[in-house]
């Protein structure tokens, strides 16, 4: 099936039977990703006395309690409700799904213990061009990223002047594939997210974060088109699924 769309004046078309999925699926399983020190997430039947929510011991469906967290166990959006003090739900903010976006492949600059992706690295990248959405990828780009364990890690992080360089370039939305666009233990500074955000000056209630998403090797950089999938939370973040679709 394919599907033509206007971007800026000029019709594109897609091959929707070909997706290009970013996200990374969440398991009830110590090779699931994870940060902010947290255990791994469950998936467990239902339980009532005796009665187990499972078929293969005799009920008639299987009926499972997920529990988990959106910031620390996978792909995520969120909006500038993760960092403001009045409640916003990322539900309310994504009123649409379909975005031009573009991928970029960065080697994160080495500065001391940290390693940084600055603002000059960015711009390069993107030359003159002004996407929706900008999807970064770090390199070296291992499937480790898959199952990694991130906490007391200390990743790699974007400088506060490159968030501020994305949100002047208008950039709504922006995927990265980290546990956060900020430094691990930055003592609550969120130097990337407030810059991204403009908060607390003027925030952009209809920019998000996707971060924790994993861009196949197979996916080269360039412009695509975004579709933003989350589920229906009422939350400031909520587990999603960005998909891309190469340009025919």
């Amino acid at each position: 099936m394919r599907a033509t769309f206007n971007i800026d004046g000029v019709l594109k078309t897609v091959d929707l039977s070909k997706p290009l999925d970013l996200s990374i699926p969440l398991r009830a399983s110590e090779k699931n990703p994870e940060a902010w020190y947290l255990q791994p997430p469950t998936i467990e039947p239902v339980q009532m006395e005796s009665w187990v929510a499972k078929v293969s011991e005799g009920a008639s469906v299987n009926f499972n309690n997920i529990a988990f967290n959106p910031h620390a166990h996978g792909t995520h959006t969120e909006c500038v409700g993760h960092i403001s003090e009045e409640f916003l739900s990322v539900n309310e903010a994504l009123k649409t799904f379909f975005f031009s976006a573009e991928v970029i492949s960065l080697v994160p600059e080495k500065i001391g213990d940290d390693q940084i992706i600055p603002a000059c690295e960015i711009k390069s990248a993107l030359e003159n061009k002004n996407p929706e959405a900008v999807i970064i990828r770090t390199l070296p780009n291992t499937s480790e990223k898959k199952e990694k364990q991130w906490s007391n890690t200390n990743w790699p992080y974007l400088h506060e002047e490159a968030a501020l360089l994305l949100r002047e370039k208008g950039v709504k939305h922006l995927l990265i594939d980290l546990p956060s666009v900020d430094k691990e233990k930055d003592e609550g500074k969120l130097l990337a997210h407030k810059a991204f955000w403009n908060y607390p000056e003027s925030p952009r209630h209809e920019a998000t974060i996707t971060e924790f998403i994993y861009v196949p090797n197979q996916v080269k950089d360039g412009s695509y088109l975004l579709n933003l999938q989350i589920a229906s939370f009422h939350n400031d973040a909520s587990p999603s699924k960005p998909v891309l679709y190469t340009f025919i």
